[in-house]
């Protein structure tokens, strides 16, 4: 269990894919329908051998949480493989990283246009408390689809600001591991992120909130990724939300 005084924190900052939402496990079979497909391909060309995408060590390793361009050229290059980066505009047909990163992102929303949006039942719990004690809320997510989840989730009235994949394009923001989104997130809501929590499932968002100093930095996952999450930065993993408690030192 962690406890938060409300006293000592004034927002909240979190990660949508694998906190808030499970849409994590979407992102992650559409990462790997797309290296699959392509990893295929080179095998044929080449006449090398075929090793697949791994859902749980390649996902974790190279693409959860960071932006999709560099979840291309970071998974390709540890397969020693260079595409060009080619431009935003590239079609999802091409073998660029960003054609690539296109055609990830259809495959994302064919699924999730499939399955829906299911949200983690300790969210929304999470989220009301932190309204009744007057903390101002964030999302900060690598995700493209970020505002569409969370309306599919009837939770974007719990935020009160949103960065997501958009605003890193439009804004020219860094991503995580780098600080930027959390920053960019902590100045909505006119926070200091000494004064801010953040809740990230993905080492590279764990890192990205320890280079912000933000105040607390959670982990959050399976016991089985404790030790990983603590060793990129976080002061605390929990299971879920409802590990998490708020409270006044006063009450």
């Amino acid at each position: 269990m962690v406890i938060i005084d409300v006293k000592h924190f004034d927002a909240l900052i979190f990660d949508l894919d694998g906190v808030i939402t499970q849409t994590a496990t979407i992102h992650s079979r559409a990462w790997k329908q797309l290296f699959d497909e392509f990893l295929i391909r080179q095998a044929t060309e080449t006449d090398g051998p075929y090793v697949p995408f791994d859902l749980d060590t390649d996902y974790r390793r190279y693409v959860d949480g960071k932006p999709r361009i560099a979840g291309v050229e970071s998974f390709l290059a540890a397969r020693g493989i260079i595409v060009p980066t080619g431009a935003p505009g590239d079609q999802a047909d091409q073998d660029t990283a960003h054609g690539l990163a296109s055609r990830k992102d259809r495959y994302f929303a064919e699924l999730l246009t499939h399955e829906g949006v299911h949200v983690f039942a300790s969210a929304e719990p999470l989220l009301q408390q932190a309204r009744r004690h007057g903390m101002r809320t964030a999302i900060a997510s690598s995700s493209h689809h970020c505002a569409e989840i969370l309306h599919a989730a009837g939770l974007t009235a719990l935020f009160d600001a949103r960065v997501d994949g958009i605003d890193l394009d439009r804004l020219g923001l860094a991503g995580k591991p780098a600080p930027d989104m959390f920053l960019e997130a902590a100045r909505r809501l006119n926070a200091a992120p000494a004064r801010t929590a953040v809740f990230e499932d993905a080492t590279a968002g764990v890192e990205a909130a320890r280079a912000g100093d933000f105040g607390l930095v959670i982990g959050v996952g399976p016991a089985a990724r404790e030790l990983d999450l603590l060793k990129h930065g976080a002061d605390k993993v929990v299971a879920n939300l409802r590990e998490v408690r708020l409270k006044s030192a006063m009450r």
